[in-house]
């Protein structure tokens, strides 16, 4: 029987002509649809969403590509949530760059997996040097190292894990109970997340009080560091925050490093949000200190402007590492030389997430991502000076970076009332499609954000945005008949 045709539907050179066809009709079509993009979303409600999508019968193909992409556009596309939108200024997405777009294709396409030197080649040296570079840009020195993570939470697990092991063969003998984590309680929840993997239970991790600008306060630190080895207990970490998700502080660097050095206790700094200052000509120098850090979360996909996803986590000492790594007879026995990325990451298969960052450094040069940060960090300031003299919306604190926490809350309204309108003030903006904004609670009451990421967005499209959380507030109010104009 003679062998059948090789399937034109594998990427390769028997497929390259239907794939150049493919990605042609794909790009033209994500293209259509972002032309006549209106706003950064619909209003979709989860069970419209969720109908649509249940509606598809898995086992009964289109069998062509284009009535796939249409589909698809109904399933998916028509309502996803558009960050590039000036309007969008909800979690922390930016709007993301071209060249590493341009990456994405060789990405996907190549397909190479970043475990082994034998599935990856050049692309290890791409990401170890990109690892070098970055450390460089953090002050580390010669013996620094780090590995591309799928986040900030998967980056700061394996940091709390190296801390954790550094700690059980030292200062805690083994004995896991008596391990600590100290982090401000602005922290991301991703270290009590962490603590509980790592077998220590979240409520290992302790709270450090935090100052009125929301950052970590040394003279708690210190107190707590001290206090702990008055009872036994090990200061495994502490975490120290370079721009917290709700309101962007960083805490102050160099007074926790002195305390991690006094104590001998391992310092990691989570930099997922403020890490792209480390490219900022301007602002640099407020993640003074970050050089003395033990180790460091940087996320790329925030304000590095890069797709999801793309994280790394760096060391000051590569030794440290060795808590990481282990050998598999068939893909990275113990003795074999060449260079293995697994070696140094809690992932397996991984993909080759760095070559975005790359083609971006080499296309546009860290100066203009820096640019960028300065540029979302300023609109923040300026944007701040309009709900300042906004006479119905009430500031939670001047913005660190780029967030702006606020809310709803005219002269005469009890804190109480202001708290009850957040989220239906947000869900009234999601509802009609005019704005997407964020909500946290702080101090025990509830309050809307934007977090601002769009190097292209404009004052006007800020301040756009907060008129509109006023006159939905009235509207709601007036609606209610508990306040009139």
């Amino acid at each position: 029987m003679p062998l059948s045709p090789r399937p034109h539907h594998l990427f390769g050179p028997d497929g390259v002509d239907d794939y150049v066809s493919a990605m042609r009709v794909s790009v033209d079509h994500l293209a259509a649809t972002v032309r006549h993009v209106d706003g950064p979303a619909t209003g979709t409600s989860p069970e419209q969403a969720s109908k649509l999508v249940a509606d598809v019968d898995l086992d009964r193909p289109v069998g062509d590509l284009g009535e796939a992409l249409a589909e698809m556009s109904r399933v998916y596309l028509d309502d996803a949530v558009w960050f590039h939108e000036p309007a969008y200024a909800a979690h922390l997405n930016p709007p993301v760059v071209l060249p590493a777009l341009a990456a994405e294709v060789f990405v996907s396409a190549v397909n190479s997996s970043m475990d082994t030197f034998d599935q990856s080649v050049g692309g290890t040296f791409v990401e170890r040097h990109l690892v070098d570079w970055t450390c460089a840009r953090i002050g580390f020195g010669p013996e620094a190292d780090g590995v591309f993570t799928s986040g900030g939470s998967a980056s700061n697990l394996q940091a709390l894990h190296l801390a954790r092991d550094a700690a059980l063969a030292g200062p805690a003998r083994g004995q896991l109970h008596r391990l600590r984590v100290l982090a401000s309680a602005d922290a991301h929840f991703s270290v009590q997340k962490s603590a509980r993997l790592l077998g220590l239970g979240a409520e290992a991790v302790l709270p450090v009080p935090i100052d009125d600008d929301r950052r970590l306060d040394p003279t708690a630190l210190e107190r707590m560091l001290a206090g702990l080895g008055e009872v036994g207990l090990v200061p495994m970490a502490v975490v120290a925050t370079a721009g917290t998700t709700d309101f962007g502080a960083i805490d102050p660097l160099p007074a926790i490093a002195g305390l991690c050095a006094a104590y001998g206790t391992w310092m990691h700094v989570d930099a997922a949000y403020g890490g792209g200052l480390l490219v900022s000509p301007r602002l640099r120098h407020r993640l003074d200190g970050i050089e003395r850090a033990d180790s460091v979360t940087v996320d790329h996909h925030k304000t590095w402007f890069q797709p999801v996803s793309s994280s790394a986590l760096l060391v000051r000492d590569r030794s440290l590492l060795v808590h990481t790594a282990w050998h598999a007879d068939y893909l990275n026995p113990a003795g074999d030389e060449r260079p293995h990325q697994v070696d140094k990451s809690l992932q397996t298969t991984r993909r080759f997430d760095a070559l975005k960052l790359w083609l971006t450094l080499r296309t546009l040069g860290p100066d203009l991502i820096g640019t960028h940060v300065e540029t979302v960090v300023d609109l923040a300031t300026r944007s701040h000076r309009h709900l300042v003299a906004h006479p119905d919306l009430e500031p939670a604190l001047a913005p660190h970076l780029s967030t702006l926490v606020f809310r709803f809350r005219p002269p005469s309204m009890t804190e109480d009332d202001a708290d009850a309108l957040v989220p239906q003030i947000r869900q009234t903006l999601y509802d009609r499609g005019q704005a997407l904004v964020a909500a946290t609670r702080a101090d025990g009451r509830d309050w809307l954000k934007l977090t601002l990421l769009n190097p292209a967005a404009t004052d006007a499209d800020v301040t756009g945005v907060l008129d509109l959380v006023g006159a939905v507030g009235r509207e709601l109010l007036v609606a209610e008949s508990r306040w009139s104009a």
